[in-house]
C-alpha cells in the first residue's frame, strides 16, 4: 500500500472532471469581481491588469507546486502542517483556516440576502437565516458525490450570465468613455499595490491543497494546470475581473460587493438575480465545505472530539448566521487582514518544506505521537506573522508596511530554512507507511 493511499485510500479519489467541478465553484464568487473593481478604483486599470497577470502567474507556479504534493501525498493543510509545526502548531493552522473560510461564507452568503431583499424586500435577517439554511444540506454530502453535480450543473448559468451581464450593460448604458482613469496614490507603485491586494487572498492556496489531495495520482498534470493552476487563475481573476471593471464603468455603480449586485439587478433584473444566487451557492458550497472539514480536524486534534463532518457544517452555519445578524464587516475584515498574514507565512513554509524533501523517497510524519507538540518551523510561522501584522497595523502609510504580506514572505521562508536545517522535519520512508498504525493517524 503507497503512503498516500493509506493515508486517503483509492477509493476515496476523486476522478478528474469530478474533482475539477467541484472546485471550479470558486470561479463564481461574487469576491473576485469586487476584488478587480477595488483595485481599479485605488490605482487605475492599467496597474491593476499588471497587477492580475502577475498574479495568475504567481498562483498557478505555487498551486502547481502545492497541488502535486497534496495529490502525491493525500495529506491535508493539517496533517502536513504537523510535521512542520507540531501537533498544537497544526491545530492553529486549521483554526485559521476554518476562521476564514466561515469569513467568506458570511460575505458570500450576505450577497445573496442582500440580492434577495432588493428584489423582493422583507427582512434582512429572514434572507439571511434562509441563506444559510438552504446552504447546510448542500455542503453536507461527500464533495466526490454531490458538490460536483452542483456545480457542474450551475456553471454554464454563471458563464452565460458573464456574458449577458456586459451585452445589456453595453446596450442600455453604452460604451463607458473612461475605465478608472485614476492614479496610485500609496508609497508602493500601482502595480505593486494590485498585487499585494490579490496577496489578500491566498487562502486559495490553503484551499487548493485540500481539494488538491482527493485527486489521483494519473491526473497530477491535469490537475496542476488546470484545475488548480493557471487557467483556472485566468478566469477566476482575469475573466471574472475584466468583467467586473467594466459593468461598474459602464453602469456608474459604486464599486462595492453590493454595488456588483446593483449592477446585475440593474441590467437583468430576475436572470440577474438568478446568477447572483448560482454564483454565491457554487461558492458557498466549498466555502461551507472547507469551514467544516477543519473544524472537524481541528476539534478532533485538540479536544479529541470526532464528529460527523455534517455536524461541523451547521456549526459552521451558526457561527456564519450570527456573524451576518452583527454586521461586523469593519472588523470582519481586520480579522481577514490579519489571518491574510498568516496565509502568506504559511504557504511560504509549505514551499520550503516541499523543497526540502524533494527528490527523497520520503513523506512528512503524521502521527501524533511520534510529533512535538511545537516544532522551530512553527517559532518562525509565528515571528513572520507577528512581524507582518505590526506591519500592517503601524506602519501602513510606508513602503515596508504597505508590502507587509511580502516583507511576511520573505521572513517566512528565511525563518523556515533556518528551522528545517536545525530542526529537520520528521519524515518516514514511504515503504514504511503500511506499518502504521491507522489509529495513531487521529
Amino acid at each position: 500500500m503507497a503512503y498516500s493511499s493509506y493515508v486517503l485510500p483509492p477509493s476515496e479519489r476523486a476522478p478528474r472532471w469530478s474533482l475539477s467541478m467541484a472546485w471550479w465553484a470558486l470561479f463564481s464568487a461574487m469576491f473576485w469581481i469586487y476584488v478587480a473593481v477595488a483595485s481599479a478604483g485605488a490605482v487605475g486599470l492599467i496597474d491593476t491588469l499588471v497587477g492580475m497577470a502577475l498574479t495568475v502567474a504567481t498562483y498557478g507556479v505555487v498551486n502547481l507546486v502545492l497541488a502535486r504534493y497534496a495529490a502525491r501525498t493525500g495529506l491535508t493543510v493539517e496533517l502536513a502542517s504537523r510535521s512542520m509545526f507540531g501537533v498544537l502548531g497544526s491545530a492553529l493552522a486549521t483554526l485559521i483556516f476554518a476562521a476564514t473560510a466561515i469569513y467568506y461564507c458570511v460575505f458570500e452568503g450576505s450577497i445573496i440576502a442582500i440580492a434577495f431583499q432588493k428584489t423582493f424586500g422583507g427582512d434582512i435577517a429572514a434572507w439571511y437565516a434562509l441563506v444559510v439554511a438552504y446552504a447546510i444540506p448542500l455542503a453536507s454530502g461527500p464533495v466526490q458525490r454531490w458538490l460536483d453535480r452542483l456545480n457542474g450543473l450551475l456553471l454554464p448559468v454563471y458563464a452565460v450570465g458573464l456574458v449577458l451581464v456586459v451585452i445589456f450593460a453595453t446596450v442600455q448604458h453604452g460604451v463607458p468613455e473612461s475605465v478608472f482613469d485614476v492614479a496610485a496614490s500609496g508609497p508602493l507603485p500601482g502595480w505593486v499595490s494590485s498585487y499585494l491586494i490579490y496577496m489578500g487572498v491566498w487562502i486559495m492556496m490553503m484551499y487548493t491543497f485540500d481539494y488538491a489531495r482527493m485527486g489521483r495520482p494519473e491526473d497530477e498534470r491535469f490537475h496542476g494546470r488546470f484545475t488548480f493552476g493557471w487557467v483556472f487563475y485566468l478566469f477566476t481573476f482575469a475573466v471574472n475581473g475584466l468583467v467586473g471593471i467594466y459593468i461598474i464603468a459602464a453602469t456608474g455603480h459604486e464599486g462595492s460587493e453590493t454595488g456588483v449586485v446593483d449592477a446585475f439587478l440593474g441590467t437583468m433584473g430576475l436572470f440577474g438575480l438568478l446568477v447572483i444566487f448560482v454564483s454565491q451557492t457554487r461558492i458557498n458550497t466549498a466555502n461551507y465545505y472547507l469551514a467544516s472539514t477543519n473544524l472537524d480536524a481541528f476539534a478532533t486534534r485538540v479536544f479529541r472530539l470526532a464528529l460527523p463532518r455534517w455536524v461541523w457544517v451547521v456549526v459552521a452555519g451558526v457561527v456564519a448566521y450570527l456573524l451576518m445578524l452583527t454586521n461586523v464587516v469593519s472588523w470582519l475584515l481586520k480579522a481577514l487582514a490579519w489571518q491574510g498574514v498568516f496565509v502568506v507565512a504559511w504557504v511560504a513554509i509549505a514551499l520550503v518544506f516541499i523543497r526540502a524533501t524533494r527528490g527523497r523517497d520520503v513523506v512528512p510524519e503524521v502521527r501524533r505521537e511520534l510529533l512535538p507538540r511545537f516544532t522551530l518551523g512553527a517559532l518562525a510561522w509565528v515571528v513572520a506573522s507577528a512581524t507582518g501584522i505590526l506591519l500592517t497595523e503601524f506602519a501602513a502609510t510606508t513602503a515596508i508596511g504597505a508590502a507587509a504580506p511580502i516583507v511576511t514572505f520573505g521572513i517566512a521562508a528565511a525563518g523556515a530554512g533556518i528551522a528545517f536545517r536545525i530542526q529537520p522535519p520528521p519524515v518516514v520512508d514511504e515503504a514504511e507507511a503500511p506499518s502504521v498504525d491507522e489509529q495513531l493517524m487521529a
